[in-house]
């Protein structure tokens, strides 16, 4: 009987993002030559926790408490020892790392410990918009280096890959694999309209008031502040009524409702009717996006930003800043309308388009489901079995 070969899968953190779905879905539907070990860092105070997927796809992962997103070198050198003890008793035939710290810190110990295939998956354009200059340039350095260790470098769109090959010059473009994201999309595509009532009758969201969605961690990075400045510019073009939930949490909330307050715009943290609804995290997505009728992004910077496959798959129009993979994820002009970082014109004349346009509204939406099928968590299993077998 062949032995199955086995498989150190190693995640930053179980946040809710793609790097989760990501490592739960391979770790739970690779075919069973494979067996996988899950480890990761936990989730931060201000990020939505990602274990109810975990525990949903009946998976054990181990956690090592002292792999964080933000580098402490006592901390790091616990996970690296941690880690070269998980291969050292696991014995792997794979080591595959998703995302910057898990797989610093993973391939350094792989490499030390002769793992025979090392792969790393980048899962967010990394280069720019986090870190200045220097910490940029020191970061590209390690990055190089931990390249010439791996096997193959696994980018989650074509874009990222010219970015990983001809900007940033990680490794060469032979050395990488595309692979996009995968999820199980099905939930979003029941019983829309029975969630739909249900949430605005939750939210007290009247039948002529147009909803609005902006999903993720409140950080400089995701820039809310240019967000709320877009539905200032959007209350003066349009009569139409509009609520606006921001959902999510982060270290910028008690900055942005300062700012909210200083335009003289209403905000609640419950359930009280505002023009800013604060919901904190919201598990059931797809609940969510069944009452809105459209979703915003307005990043800085973003690798495959999750929220907008998810609102594809519930059928609504999207707003967005065109960074990173955006273009890979939607249609533009018919999934999505697109402007320039920091273009708040443009932007505001977008939302403003889709709040006043049912027609157009409707016919984005029929396109969206369609496209979000790209999607499928069975292409991301079919697509990384082909990789390991080489």
């Amino acid at each position: 009987m062949k032995s199955k070969k086995r498989i150190l899968r190693i995640i930053n953190r179980f946040n809710l993002g793609g790097p989760t779905y990501n490592a739960a879905y391979l770790t739970k539907y690779l075919t069973d030559d494979y067996e996988t070990l899950l480890v990761g860092g936990n989730h931060e105070e201000s990020e939505g926790s990602s274990m109810h997927i975990i525990n949903e796809l009946g998976l054990d992962p181990i956690i090592i408490p002292e792999m964080q997103r933000a580098i402490n070198p006592k901390k790091d050198r616990i996970a690296l020892k941690k880690i070269q003890q998980l291969i050292a008793d696991f014995k792997p035939d794979i080591v595959h790392t998703h995302a910057s710290k898990a797989g610093a810190l993973g391939r350094k110990a792989a490499h030390k410990a002769g793992v025979a295939q090392i792969y790393h998956t980048f899962h967010g354009h990394v280069f720019h918009s986090y870190f200045g200059t220097l910490k940029t340039n020191l970061y590209k350095k390690i990055e190089r280096n931990l390249a010439k260790k791996s096997t193959k470098i696994i980018a989650i769109s074509e874009i990222q890959k010219k970015e990983l090959s001809e900007v940033h010059q990680i490794c060469p473009a032979n050395k990488i694999a595309v692979i996009p994201l995968g999820f199980d999309l099905a939930r979003f595509y029941t019983n829309k309209e029975e969630k739909r009532i249900n949430f605005r009758k939750e939210w007290n969201i009247n039948d002529d008031e147009i909803a609005i969605g902006i999903i993720g961690r409140i950080v400089p990075i995701k820039d809310h502040a240019f967000f709320v400045n877009v539905i200032e510019k959007v209350l003066q073009k349009t009569s139409q009524k509009i609520r606006v939930f921001i959902v999510g949490d982060g270290e910028d909330k008690s900055k942005i409702q300062e700012l909210i307050g200083s335009k003289k715009i209403t905000y609640s943290e419950n359930k009280e009717r505002a023009t800013f609804q604060f919901t904190s995290w919201i598990k059931e997505i797809d609940y969510l996006n069944a009452g809105m009728d459209i979703i915003c992004l307005t990043s800085k910077n973003e690798g495959t930003p999750v929220s907008l496959i998810e609102a594809q798959a519930s059928g609504k129009p999207i707003v967005s800043t065109n960074v990173g993979g955006i273009e890979n994820v939607i249609i533009p002009n018919k999934t999505a309308l697109l402007s320039q970082v920091g273009d708040l014109n443009q932007f505001s004349n977008n939302l403003t388009l889709l709040i006043e346009d049912k027609a157009l509204r409707f016919s984005m939406q029929k396109l969206s489901q369609k496209k979000s099928l790209e999607f499928s968590y069975n292409k991301l299993i079919e697509n990384t079995n082909s990789l390991y077998s080489i």
